[in-house]
């Protein structure tokens, strides 16, 4: 049987089972396995399916053992139990009171700390679901009990939350990293120019949203001193020291990615307990949780693994890398034609499926064309955050809609994400046409 049509074939497959919303990790590892079975059943031209079941499950367990025992795989635990100990510690969120303080008397002030905070909450927790959850239920309610138009209080926050997939440290980087063997301290300085950029970005928004609609921000009126300012800003310490860790340490080669999140675990646990933020129970309810999430990560990684495996068996790339060359199609043409399936498949699906599920195909097809990984996982990655605003299913939408209840209807953040939405698209236009963005800092090191 041919194997590109078997490819094809789970294709359709994996897409109709997430459709029917059947977890992604089981669809993967489902559809690799009966697809692998199907293929080494038929590859003497007749169906032999004793002569399958040893080498399926060779690829099955290799594939997922290998990955589960990576080196680089370890970072995902180190840095999403760092952002939940630096959130249960108050870390993280002295960023966003810290621009709130300096921003107090600025139109927009709040939308704009807000948009701060997840920023500096990003550059701890690396998940765009955790910042617009906790951030959301921070600033959102402030937000509307200070009279904001909901859909600026609610559409600040849910695009605020997707600077968590751009500024490193990010888990789509690490994952984007491990399955394209590419160096995550590169890709995690790569996100850095890109991820301000985007941040600079909602700020501006913020800023013609309100000189347009005064109404949309009442300026709160506070007195605040220079001295109260000061403070604010030496409280925010701890997440600022976690950063230059993390970046400075990765830029001046002083340790890896992965050492860079083991020492801010440390730090953030000696930090939080200094200060009395951080108890015992804390401690444990954020390893608890630390435990859940990376789990959920790792069988995906594993599935996609799998399914990577898979892929290169029944030769679907290299048929689609020789379609795309005989069609001539110039570099943009086809950077646009991704970006339009990347969009596509953010209306509908999460970053980690979506990524696991392309990236088998999309990276044969870039490296044919002679573009850099560094560069196209952040366009990747700008892409997959685009997709978590983006209606139907925009999961940050959902997420702050979730926060706030019934009190702002889903209709009305989407009416706000628009706006946000227009300057992203725009960040992503930069960022295809002049890769020196994301390569500078990479490149200088």
């Amino acid at each position: 049987m041919d194997g590109t049509v078997v490819g094809l074939v789970a294709f359709a497959s994996v897409i109709g089972l997430l459709a029917i919303r059947v977890p992604i990790a089981f669809t993967l590892a489902l559809v690799a396995a009966l697809g692998s079975f199907v293929i080494y059943a038929f590859r003497t031209g007749d169906f032999t399916p004793w002569r399958a079941l040893r080498p399926t499950s060779s690829m099955v367990f290799s594939n997922s053992f290998d990955l589960i025992h990576s080196y680089d795989l370890s970072m995902i635990p180190l840095f999403v139990a760092l952002g939940h100990i630096a959130y249960r510690a108050d870390i993280t969120t002295r960023i966003y009171h810290a621009a709130r303080v300096w921003l107090t008397h600025v139109p927009g002030g709040v939308a704009m700390a807000s948009v701060v905070g997840c920023g500096g909450f990003s550059a701890i927790t690396g998940s765009s679901i955790a910042c617009a959850s906790t951030m959301g239920r921070i600033c959102t309610p402030e937000m509307l009990r200070m009279g904001y138009d909901k859909r600026l209080a609610t559409a600040s926050v849910a695009a605020g939350g997707t600077l968590g997939s751009l500024i490193p440290p990010s888990v789509l980087f690490i994952i984007y990293g491990i399955f394209t063997e590419t160096s995550i301290s590169a890709l995690f300085l790569a996100g850095i120019l890109p991820g301000l950029i985007s941040l600079l970005g909602f700020l501006l928004v913020i800023w013609i949203w309100v000189w347009r609609d005064p109404d949309a921000a009442p300026v709160y009126d506070q007195k605040v001193t220079m001295g109260d300012r000061m403070r604010a800003a030496l409280d925010a310490w701890p997440a600022i020291a976690l950063f230059v860790i993390i970046v400075g340490g990765i830029y001046g080669g002083i340790f890896t990615a992965t050492e860079a999140a083991a020492i801010c675990v440390s730090a953030a646990v000696l930090i939080g307990f200094a200060q009395r933020t951080l108890t015992l129970r804390a401690l444990w309810e954020s390893l608890r949780e630390t435990c859940i999430q990376t789990a959920s990560i790792f069988f995906i990684a594993a599935a996609a693994k799998i399914f990577v495996a898979f892929i290169a068996l029944t030769g679907v790339a290299p048929a689609i890398v020789g379609a795309v060359t005989e069609a001539q199609l110039s570099p943009a043409v086809l950077l646009l034609a991704i970006a339009v399936i990347y969009l596509l498949l953010g209306m509908f699906l999460d970053p980690i499926g979506i990524m696991v599920l392309t990236l088998p195909l999309m990276i044969p097809l870039v490296e044919g064309y002679g573009f850099d990984l560094i560069w196209f996982g952040v366009v990747v990655i700008k892409l997959l955050e685009i997709g978590l605003i983006t209606p139907p299913v925009g999961l940050n939408v959902f997420v702050i809609a979730n926060v706030v209840g019934r009190e702002v209807p889903i209709d009305r953040i989407f009416a706000g994400i628009l706006r946000f939405l227009t300057i992203d698209v725009l960040v992503l236009i930069l960022i295809m046409s002049f890769p020196i963005i994301s390569l500078l800092i990479p490149g200088s090191m």
